[in-house]
């Protein structure tokens, strides 16, 4: 296939799977690990992508990438974080789900539950678990953010502050390699800082390919968070944060 066929698709797969590697376009494309690294280091001199070792993934910016995008990217792994994440959740608690693909992933595990109460500022979610009658579920209030049915603001911070939940699910847009939370929208930021006070536990639900991005926000810090539930493990900075503020890690082939 000529470069400039090829580009375009590379540019697709990365936002279908959040990165590409050298091997994997390797083999897709039939062609050498050299013309691969040449088509790379070109679309990251154009500002396609980023380059990382192996590979490539989406430029690190100050804006999100599109919410139908973000449906997408790594659809097995938040499947996978999803199901275990809900394992860890009984009948009859409370708990608030907040804005993200993979919270959403976590509603549709949850419709065996039964007894919760769910509160939420993410009508998808909202839309999700209206489908088990067994679920009460609360909207929030707010501003509602047409491109993701987020709500935000201070009517999502005012009706969080009336709670104290069993569980908070928080999803995020980046990790740093030190622990660090971190997200786009600061009134997104605002509502998650609310729920990680009003809540006795609090799970994080995040694929590892948010090491390899960077939003200029922060939530707070893995130290904040009661079990972070990923894909697979994670760096070793990372899991000494853990470590140290007995935060719990999770992944989906280590036994419960």
């Amino acid at each position: 296939m000529a470069r400039t066929l090829r580009k375009p698709e590379i540019i697709s797969m990365a936002r279908r799977d959040g990165r590409v590697t050298v091997e994997g376009l390797v083999g897709h494309f039939g062609v050498t690990p050299q013309t691969i690294r040449r088509d790379l280091s070109e679309l990251a001199d154009d500002g396609h992508l980023d380059r990382i070792h192996g590979g490539a993934v989406l430029p690190s910016s100050t804006t999100n990438i599109g919410y139908s995008d973000r449906r997408e990217l790594n659809l097995g792994a938040k499947f996978d974080i999803a199901k275990l994440c809900a394992q860890n959740i009984p009948n009859d608690c409370s708990l608030f789900l907040n804005i993200g693909t993979t919270t959403e992933a976590v509603a549709n595990e949850l419709l065996n539950h039964e007894g919760l109460l769910v509160v939420t500022n993410n009508i998808n979610v909202a839309l999700i678990l209206s489908e088990n009658p067994k679920v009460e579920v609360v909207v929030t209030g707010g501003s509602l953010r047409r491109s993701d049915g987020g709500l935000i603001g201070y009517l999502a911070e005012q009706t969080i502050e009336q709670f104290r939940f069993d569980y908070g699910i928080i999803g995020c847009s980046a990790l740093t390699h030190t622990g660090d939370i971190l997200d786009f929208d600061i009134q997104e930021v605002r509502v998650s800082k609310t729920i990680i006070k009003h809540c006795k536990e609090v799970f994080l639900v995040a694929d590892t390919s948010k090491f390899e991005r960077d939003a200029p926000v922060l939530i707070g810090s893995l130290a904040d968070i009661d079990v972070f539930f990923s894909d697979q493990p994670v760096n070793p900075k990372c899991k000494r944060v853990c470590d140290q503020s007995s935060t719990l890690i999770r992944y989906p082939d280590q036994s419960i």
